[in-house]
């Protein structure tokens, strides 16, 4: 086994951190304590349970194409306009940007900040029009 190793170690240093990768993309927001929704789940929470939906992609992205009612705060300025969402701390908060990478960073520091009903978009955007979903311009 020894041998093995030695002689194959790319292979097997490759092989371990593929794995790695792959196990992180599919339970690292999980592990975070982020909560992925789907287009299904968001638009149940939109409709039945008045929740806010916050994009946090740039400016350019939003004029594109945007959920109907989202706000639009940038993910780097997030923390620094934290106060525009204090009525919404005891509500779902839906959380969209265009592949849900910096929403599910935005759900984890929404939920430093206390927002404990923070929702990542899963695929974010591109999922939500995937699905049919309607985006406002």
């Amino acid at each position: 086994m020894l041998q093995f190793l030695q002689n194959n170690i790319w292979t097997v240093l490759i092989t371990l951190v593929s794995g790695a990768m792959l196990f992180w993309s599919f339970f690292g927001n999980r592990l975070r304590g982020i909560r992925e929704v789907d287009h299904i789940a968001a638009t149940q929470l939109i409709n039945h349970k008045s929740a806010l939906v916050l994009d946090v992609r740039e400016q350019g992205e939003y004029d594109a194409g945007h959920i109907v009612n989202s706000k639009l705060i940038p993910l780097g300025k997030l923390l620094e306009r934290i106060g525009e969402l204090e009525k919404y701390r005891e509500r779902p908060i839906v959380v969209v940007c265009r592949s849900g990478q910096r929403s599910a960073s935005a759900c984890a520091l929404l939920g430093k900040e206390g927002f404990a009903q923070a929702h990542n978009l899963n695929g974010g955007v591109m999922a939500w029009q995937k699905a049919g979903q309607p985006l406002e311009r």
